[in-house]
This record gives C-alpha cells, sequence and structure tokens, in this order.
C-alpha cells in the first residue's frame, strides 16, 4: 500500500485542523478535519482485499524490426470461487504505463486486453510487470499486486542484405598470408641460413646439395580471418542522434553477414562486446547501443582493437561524421601492422564516397542502402 502526496497531505491538514479547530473551539475547523479524516478513512478501506487472479502476458514476438507493429497480449483469468469485482490493471510499457480495465468476472472466468507498442525507434523496451491496482478515485491511497515479470522487447536496427558484396573484404578460405615472418606455415617465403635448433623436416635439400650449407624454408604467417567491428559511442562524434543510427545498423548489418559466414567476429561497441554467437543475439545487443560520455571516441577505436583483438586481420571502424580524415587516419595508425582497415564515417544525408591507400580505406556512408556499394567500392 501506498500513501500518495495528495493523502499525505490531506492526513496533515486533517490533523492540524482537528487540533487548531479544538483548541481554539472552532467547530468549522474541526469538522473540517473530521471530514477529511473520514475521506483518508475511507480510501484506506477501498484499498482491503485482494483479487485472486492468475495473469499471463504475452507478446507475439520479442523481436521486430524498426517501424514494425509490436502486438502483446494480457490474459487475466478470476480464481476464486466467487465472482470478483471490476479492477484496474497496469502495463508498464518502457517510460509510459497504459491502464487497462478489467470487467467483474465469474469463477474461472477470462477477460483478454490486446495492445500494441510504437516501434519508430531502435530499443529495448522492457514491458511489464503487469500490475493490479486498488485505490479510491481521488488517488489518495493505493495499493498494487504484482502478477507477472518484465518482459525486454527489442526493437532491432534496420538492416540490409550483404550477401556478395562483402565477400572479397571478409573471404577466408585457407588464411590470409601476413607480412610476418615465421618458420612453420603453409605460404613459403625464402630460404635462409640453418641455425642450431631449426626443425630439419624444413631444410631444402636441393638448396642445401647446390650451395653446400644447409638451408632452411621461411614462411608467411597465416590465420584465419578475424573481422573486428568498432563502434564509437562518444556522443562528440556525432553531429545528429541519424549519424548514430545509420552507424549502428552499419555495424549490424556487416557483422549479421559475418556470422553467416561463420567467420571470426568481435563487435566493441560501449564499455564491452556484443554477443556474436547469432545474428538475433547480436541485433538483440545492437538495440541497445546508445552514445555515453565515458564511451570510446574515434581517435582511440584502434587502440582499442589492438588491446582487446590483438589477432584480427579485418578491422571495421564506424564512426560519426564529426571526426576528421585526419583523426580517422590517427584512430588508423594503432591497428596492428598489416591488417586490413576500413574506416566508415556516418555522414546523414552525405555522399558516398571511398578512398584507399595500402591497406586503409577512408569512406564516407550518408545511407544504408549504400552499404554494399561502398563494400564493393572498397575492394576495387
Amino acid at each position: 500500500m501506498r500513501v500518495s502526496p495528495l493523502g499525505w497531505g490531506v492526513a496533515l491538514v486533517a490533523a492540524a485542523a482537528l487540533v487548531v479547530g479544538r483548541w481554539l473551539g472552532w467547530l468549522e475547523l474541526a469538522a473540517l478535519g473530521a471530514g477529511l479524516a473520514a475521506v483518508l478513512v475511507v480510501a484506506l478501506l477501498m484499498t482491503i482485499g485482494r483479487a485472486r487472479y492468475d495473469v499471463e502476458l504475452d507478446m507475439a514476438d520479442r523481436r521486430v524490426r524498426i517501424g514494425e507493429r509490436a502486438v502483446g497480449r494480457v490474459e487475466v483469468t478470476n480464481r476464486a470461487r466467487r465472482r470478483s469485482l471490476p479492477s484496474r490493471i497496469e502495463l508498464p510499457v518502457g517510460s509510459n504505463v497504459a491502464e487497462l480495465g478489467v470487467p467483474g468476472l465469474a469463477a474461472g472466468g477470462t477477460h483478454d486486453e490486446l495492445f500494441a507498442i510504437p516501434t519508430q525507434k531502435r530499443a529495448v523496451v522492457v514491458v511489464g510487470p503487469v500490475r493490479s491496482v486498488r485505490g479510491d478515485p481521488l488517488g489518495l491511497v493505493r495499493r498494487s499486486v504484482l502478477w507477472t515479470r518484465p518482459v525486454d522487447l527489442y526493437v532491432h536496427p534496420r538492416v540490409v542484405p550483404l550477401a556478395g558484396a562483402s565477400a572479397g573484404l571478409l573471404r577466408d578460405l585457407e588464411g590470409q598470408s601476413t607480412r610476418e615472418i615465421t618458420d612453420a606455415d603453409l605460404s613459403f617465403h625464402a630460404l635462409r641460413d640453418y641455425v642450431a635448433g631449426d626443425d630439419r623436416r624444413y631444410i631444402h635439400w636441393r638448396t642445401t646439395a647446390r650451395r653446400g650449407v644447409l638451408m632452411v624454408k621461411q614462411f608467411e604467417d597465416t590465420r584465419r580471418t578475424q573481422t573486428v567491428i568498432a563502434l564509437a559511442t562518444d556522443p562528440a562524434d556525432y553531429a545528429h542522434e541519424d549519424e548514430l543510427e545509420l552507424a549502428v545498423s552499419t555495424v549490424a548489418s556487416i557483422g549479421a553477414q559475418v556470422i553467416r559466414e561463420e567467420r571470426g567476429l568481435a563487435v566493441l561497441a560501449g564499455p564491452g562486446s556484443l554477443r556474436v554467437d547469432t545474428p538475433p543475439r547480436l541485433l538483440d545487443d545492437c538495440s541497445a547501443i546508445s552514445t555515453s560520455s565515458t564511451g570510446a571516441g574515434a581517435t582511440i577505436l584502434g587502440r582499442r582493437v589492438t588491446r582487446e583483438t590483438p589477432d584480427v586481420t579485418v578491422a571495421i571502424l564506424v564512426t560519426g561524421s564529426v571526426p576528421t580524415e585526419a583523426d580517422l587516419r590517427v584512430a588508423a595508425r594503432y591497428v596492428p601492422f598489416g591488417t586490413r582497415t576500413l574506416v566508415v564515417r556516418c555522414v546523414r544525408d552525405g555522399e558516398l564516397a571511398v578512398r584507399s591507400q595500402g591497406a586503409l580505406t577512408l569512406a564516407t556512408l550518408g545511407d544504408l542502402d549504400e552499404l554494399p556499394r561502398l563494400l564493393r567500392r572498397a575492394l576495387a
């Protein structure tokens, strides 16, 4: 049971009126205090009792794309032996509360209420818990009982298909050769003089016979593609909220494609990493991404990639329109040497632009539908 601020005010006025009225002999003031006290007592009596309900909260789908209609149902069943009185239940939906009326129900009777949730923005919407409310019409006192647990509704960001567009950037058949030299691998690189302790299996006998000196093979280190997508979450990197939404959709689109192709992936956004075991779980985590004053800016994304995923072979850094090209080059400078790096600036209504220099590609994206074209141009 909870007494509202108005209820506490009525109680204080009633007590003060009774005390002052009796002390001064002012009958009218004492009568006012007695009347307010009676109203408060009646309000308390209206909260007595508890309905015996069985309440079920059912969401048709807990994952929807932005703009889709999310529909749910609340089913209330009277488990008492007698007919229940009409009541009111409340359904919190995010920061809002929907009020639903429940009519009087016979023993075992059921009442359904359907509701729809707007999904115009990417978010994780907490639906519930459903609670029944008893109280007076004036709102002085109320008593609520929780009947269900809250349910998370994931409004996923918009995603575009990338099948084929990212093949050259993310493909991994037998591993990618790097510029690192190793003594044992698949990609032959050169020969060098034998040093005590070298594995004799890698001695090149033909060259040894020709030169009369033991020669061993050297190889280029190969490793499976490890794609890392890092998203800037510093609000200073974005000139408009739409740029953040475009950046999140870019991360979600590329990440979902990498997962479908069953390649190594890590997504760095916010204080930690997102789940990358399945596309739905990645999109669930993308629904909750937001900027923060403590979030990583574009200039430190490269350092974060190196620190958290040192085995990266393909790095994709995504940010807003505020960082300059010089800032983005600084960010890419800290990515491990030999890593294929793509930096995407999300600019509201910007023109598509792609410029490559060595292993670094700087791109500007203004429309999510242009993302497949961006990836194809990055590979040209």
